[in-house]
């Protein structure tokens, strides 16, 4: 198979950056698009040139580092699919094919297709865990969960944390990311006493970091390799809102009179 990609080529954060064009040939249908990149990169060293830089780590849909948009699509035109687990047969003999980063301006790009996705990790690091020192593993029926909880809690922890929720947003909003760890703990109850710092401490941190509001497109779900369902956000929504109306850590707003000299 012979490709012609148009790859972003950017040196560091402040360069401008372009699309730079290359011709590849004799490509094996059964080459995933990571391992086509990885020939494309033998090629270019052979001729004394600089390789492309792009993430990548598991290699089996797991981490979630394959972080590419190819054809304006996260992780290319696969649904629920990583980009190291799409194969070039899914791609056409001829095909012109667009390969970029992170679109977002939480994600700069720190060279070619690598961008710093730190920024949801900070988001996490906010609350998005369970604090309370649990000891030893308790015994499997000690604390008795509902199967569709459990489930749901299973769904929501299954984010790989990758980011194609807030490449594919108009708002670059990580409206999804956050919605899945919040759910993932006020599911279960472990997750309680937390429940109300966790979602108010993700909130802000979310917003400090930059991220866009939710643009009610529903891309994200769209794009997610690991299908996280948008029914996660209303339920971030509620989360927020009850925590609004009832927790002391929002700080009220001064009357306007105190301000009147």
């Amino acid at each position: 198979m012979n490709f012609t990609l148009h790859i972003w080529r950017q040196k560091d954060v402040h360069d401008q950056g372009k699309m730079v064009t290359y011709s590849l040939a004799d490509i094996d249908v059964n080459m995933s698009f990571l391992e086509m990149l990885d020939t494309l990169n033998e090629g270019l060293i052979t001729q004394g040139e600089e390789p492309i830089a792009f993430d990548h780590d598991c290699r089996e849909g797991i981490c979630g580092a394959c972080s590419l948009v190819i054809n304006g699509i996260p992780h290319g035109p696969n649904q629920a699919t990583t980009t190291c687990q799409l194969y070039m047969r899914h791609f056409n003999d001829g095909q012109e094919i667009y390969i970029e980063p992170w679109r977002a301006n939480a994600f700069p790009v720190i060279r070619d297709l690598v961008v710093d996705r730190s920024a949801l990790d900070r988001v996490s690091q906010a609350s998005g865990y369970i604090s309370v020192n649990t000891g030893s593993a308790p015994d499997a029926n000690t604390i008795p969960i509902d199967k569709k909880h459990a489930d749901l809690a299973f769904q929501a922890a299954s984010c790989l944390g990758c980011g194609a929720c807030v490449a594919v947003c108009e708002n670059a909003s990580a409206m999804l990311y956050v919605a899945a760890k919040v759910a993932q703990f006020a599911l279960i109850p472990q997750g309680q006493p937390e429940r109300t710092h966790r979602v108010i401490s993700m909130v802000e941190a979310m917003d400090k970091e930059g991220f866009g509001n939710c643009s009610n497109n529903y891309d994200c779900a769209v794009v997610c390799p690991q299908e996280i369902p948008i029914q996660f956000i209303a339920q971030l929504n509620r989360e927020f809102f009850h925590a609004a109306l009832t927790s002391s850590e929002f700080a009220q707003p001064p009357h306007p009179l105190e301000h009147e000299e």
